[in-house]
């Protein structure tokens, strides 16, 4: 098969990215280990933040805004709901500083930037937190919030479903429960080879996770690493004291992103609130991935981050999943082409912030096949950040 581009893991990043190739008419084709929208990476879990103010950094600021319009752009094409404009709210609940993605001071840097971009947003003390949302009413008097009404979440599942449907609408082929091997210079082209059909193109992207760091070599396996990471659906207390409509929520409650939780209102129909941790300090490889979630992650999760903290919620789980983050030293993006190949575009890690960035992504890195730059600058997540810790090692 030869395709002017291959784009390897479906995805987030991956999904985004051959629709909007494919949307411009290249010959592009996705490959994927399995069958995505699947649960075995980390683009799923039914749902994930969006927040227009992105404490992590400026860089974020535009990606996100596109993408909340792409996703809409979607919606109207389609008609399937991608985006729930709930709200987002971001608290401090401690006594000392908060980190969060390798962030200092997560709540006060997301107010900054809301104010630097002109954002629509509340800035909330405890008794304003309180009154508005009583589920966190347990939070300290030296609380602050930030309440962002343009923010909420977006179904992962129908996301990548949607975007993959229209790529293959627009002429793209898909190879699902293909697992690419290798990828090779082969006279001008670079040959994906796979347990599947092999593939020649001019171009391929990477988007494959948790996996970028086996099949790309070095620099990637230095830089990228797999953590686990558990999501939890615990069941509501009836009535539940969750008021209509409930936002999205990032609580911070000590100084490291262990010490920090985030979760989602009641999806309709559902009598359960979704909420999970970060870890960062256990390493671990594709292959040797726990997938189970134990009795005692869960008794853990609602002592930890429930009790004393989010009022209305019972000790019962009522679904749990496993997903990854792939991370890199400073928590931010590689979106960059590969150091020695130019023909291989290398997207990944995204730190487990990424796919609210997504469509925006895709649609960035189209233009760059198509039209040789961007209008959105990605500049930010390059390689070139970590030469000096390359030099070193």
């Amino acid at each position: 098969m030869n395709v002017d581009v291959a784009v390897v893991g479906l995805g987030a990043m991956g999904a985004a990215t051959l629709y909007q190739l494919a949307k411009r008419g290249v010959k592009v084709v996705g490959i994927d280990r399995f069958s995505p929208p699947h649960d075995q990476g980390s683009s799923h879990g039914d749902t994930r933040i969006t927040r227009q103010a992105v404490g992590e950094g400026d860089a974020y600021a535009p990606l996100v805004r596109r993408a909340q319009q792409i996703w809409r752009e979607l919606e109207g094409e389609t008609g399937v709901p991608l985006f729930e404009q709930c709200g987002v709210l971001v608290m401090t609940s401690s006594a000392t500083a908060t980190s969060h993605h390798g962030t200092a001071d997560f709540t006060e840097r997301t107010l900054e930037q809301a104010r630097r971009y002109g954002i629509d947003h509340e800035a909330l003390d405890a008794a304003g937190i309180r009154a508005r949302f009583p589920q966190f009413a347990p939070v300290l008097d030296s609380a602050t919030g930030y309440y962002e009404p343009g923010g909420g979440y977006v179904r992962p599942e129908q996301c990548i479903a949607t975007q993959l449907q229209l790529a293959r609408q627009h002429g793209a082929q898909l190879l699902t429960g293909v697992t690419v091997t290798a990828l090779e210079d082969d006279q001008g082209q670079t040959r994906v080879v796979s347990d599947g059909p092999t593939v020649y193109a001019k171009r391929v992207i990477v988007c494959a996770g948790m996996w970028n760091a086996g099949l790309l070599g070095a620099p990637f396996d230095q830089l990228l690493r797999v953590c686990r990471q558990t999501l939890y659906w615990f069941e509501l207390e009836q009535p539940s004291i969750f008021p209509s409509p409930s936002p999205t929520f990032i609580l911070a409650h000590g100084p490291t992103d262990e010490d920090l939780c985030y979760g989602f209102p009641p999806l309709p129909g559902e009598n359960s609130m979704k909420i999970a941790t970060e870890q960062y300090g256990l390493s671990t490889a594709p292959d040797a991935l726990n997938r189970q979630v134990t009795e005692e992650e869960c008794a853990e999760m609602f002592a930890g981050q429930l009790v004393g903290k989010i009022a209305g919620v019972k000790p019962k789980a009522v679904k749990t999943a496993v997903c990854t983050y792939t991370v890199t030293p400073d928590f931010h993006f590689i979106i960059d082409q590969h150091p020695t190949r130019p023909a291989i575009t290398v997207v990944s890690a995204c730190s487990g912030h990424g796919f609210k960035h997504s469509a925006a992504i895709g649609e960035a890195l189209a233009q760059q096949v198509v039209d040789g730059h961007s209008e959105l600058d990605l500049s930010a997540f390059s390689l070139a950040r970590f030469a000096p810790r390359e030099a070193t090692v």
